[in-house]
């Protein structure tokens, strides 16, 4: 089988997971119209926090393991360059390159864990929000 048609099938096999997976959440109906009670918008926060967690440990694994040999590799290149080899600055070239990269991936991880830790507090503000304005007893005050 090819690649495209296995990444075909893969495409397929994930939009039929999502499309069936596909639910609207709706309170149960009461007499007299009214909502109250429990909250029917909900985020869900352990999946957020546990993508956001393994980015932070991704991080911190990184932070410490990728730039180990820095000073090492500079010392390395600097005497290969003063004893005339060229493979001096291709080892410069190459730990440019990895500490660049690597340090993309660093504000990635941090990106990432920043941006779904916020994403849970915004939307748990969001609920108390929706909670507090659009209660039940705030909606009738305005029709007395």
């Amino acid at each position: 089988m090819s690649f495209d048609e296995m990444w075909g099938q893969a495409r397929n096999s994930a939009a039929a997971r999502q499309h069936s997976s596909m639910q609207l959440n709706q309170l149960a109906s009461r007499g007299g119209g009214g909502g109250g009670g429990d909250s029917d918008y909900t985020v869900t926060s352990p999946d957020l926090k546990s993508v956001g967690n393994e980015a932070q440990e991704l991080f911190h694994d990184l932070e410490r393991d990728a730039f180990h040999a820095g000073a090492q590799t500079g010392k390395a290149y600097d005497d290969l360059i003063d004893d005339g080899f060229k493979t001096g600055l291709a080892l410069s070239s190459a730990w440019n390159t990895w500490r660049s990269q690597a340090e993309a991936l660093l504000s990635a991880c941090a990106h990432i864990h920043n941006h779904l830790e916020d994403t849970v507090i915004t939307h748990k503000k969001h609920e108390e929000v929706l909670v507090t304005n659009l209660s039940v007893e705030q909606i009738d005050k305005h029709f007395k």
